[in-house]
């Protein structure tokens, strides 16, 4: 399931009234879930973002580009109700993310050069609009959601050792393959530095290898010090490469070594890389050990899909939803009244123009809109509009 790309709670333009004075839309409800909402502007937002991304996509043909809209756009509430029950289902298994979050904002400011938080934040806003607390809440779910799904769907998938080796049996031919090494790196970055900053990633780098040249962990060393972040958590572990796979200066410094050889520091164009030889693989049929994670996808990836939908509409038989009329879900459960309660309650909630401005670098403002049916039902899960 593809991460969800959730959007911040926007206001709406400000209409004027003759005798109260200059008055806000601050939002709309078009569904609950549970005690949570989905707003109108979230909605609207997603649908904006889904057209912005599949036009831009390139690999989706011009005639094709409003069909593949149109198909994405019948799930959108579907989507966005399912990012509401992960979110709640996270906080009830009392899963915590915030270290995940706070290295991602780390990773976002040492990207970008930014010193301290304050900065962050003053980045964040100045190329969002937004606050920079709707950014972090928008990891955080979309970490929580992540987990969810890892804990509660993926553990469901079982691939029993018995199966792997029957798929490998049944398909040796696929995995014939060249030499082949399993490598793990430390990268340091040198292409947006200046001069000064290159120096000192070169004398660090110089450091390093030393360090594990006698012996420190790789993994560990990786994990602190490497700037490739799509790697360093996996203790830089970079995957399997077979003959003509790299740069040639790279494949001359790996290919007929002995497992756990690291070599000199290697030049290439953005940067050095510090390279250790985890594994070595012959020429011909590759080993059952070296491809098993492989074929587990292979035959994991076609059930993961329909697990997660399974489990989702488990979460909604035992949801309380209601959807404003006008507003279709796609995933919902076949007989499970979802209709709205109060249909005379759904006037949009009015501000004034002062208190809207004063709170226009936050978003915690759905405490001002009563749900339909009365009471205080938000929670603190509504207050974000982040997700998957």
């Amino acid at each position: 399931m593809r991460l969800l790309n959730w959007v911040s709670l926007l206001l709406l333009p400000a209409l004027t009234l003759p005798l109260t004075g200059e008055v806000v839309i601050v939002e709309e409800i078009i569904v609950k879930v549970n005690g949570d909402v989905v707003l109108r502007s979230e909605y609207d937002r997603f649908a904006t973002d889904i057209r912005a991304e599949v036009l831009r996509d390139s690999n989706v043909a011009g005639a094709e580009k409003e069909k593949t809209i149109a198909a994405r756009e019948q799930n959108i509430l579907r989507d966005m109700i399912d990012q509401r029950l992960l979110i709640q289902k996270g906080n009830d298994l009392g899963i915590s993310v915030e270290a995940q979050v706070l290295n991602q904002r780390d990773e976002i400011m040492s990207q970008n050069d930014i010193e301290t938080v304050d900065d962050f934040e003053d980045w964040v806003f100045e190329r969002t609009g937004e606050p920079a607390e709707d950014l972090l809440d928008r990891m955080r779910e979309n970490f929580l959601a992540q987990s969810v799904l890892g804990q509660e769907v993926a553990g469901r998938i079982v691939i029993a050792r018995e199966e792997i080796e029957a798929y490998y049996n049944e398909h040796k031919d696929e995995y014939v393959r060249s030499e082949g090494v399993r490598l793990s790196q430390i990268f340091f970055e040198l292409a947006s530095k200046n001069q000064a900053e290159q120096e000192a990633a070169r004398k660090q780098a110089g450091e390093i290898h030393e360090r594990v040249q006698r012996g420190e962990p790789f993994y560990e060393m990786a994990s602190r010090y490497s700037e490739d972040l799509l790697t360093k958590e996996q203790g830089g572990d970079i995957g399997i490469y077979r003959r003509g796979m790299l740069r040639k200066e790279i494949e001359e410094a790996v290919f007929g070594k002995g497992r756990g050889f690291i070599t000199d520091l290697v030049e290439v164009p953005n940067g050095l890389l510090i390279l250790r030889v985890d594994q070595v693989f012959r020429e011909g049929l590759a080993e059952l050990e070296e491809v098993a994670d492989e074929i587990r996808a292979a035959i994991g990836g076609p059930r993961y899909a329909p697990a997660i939908r399974e489990y989702l509409t488990e979460l909604r038989g035992r949801a309380y939803i209601e959807i404003r009329p006008g507003y279709a879900d796609s995933g919902a459960v076949a007989g499970m009244d979802t209709s709205w309660s109060d249909p005379a309650k759904l006037a949009p909630v009015t501000t004034t123009r002062e208190e809207v401005l004063n709170k226009k670098k936050k978003r915690r403002l759905l405490w001002v809109i009563p749900l339909p049916g009365g009471g205080n039902k938000n929670k603190d899960s509504a207050d974000s509009g982040g997700g998957l």
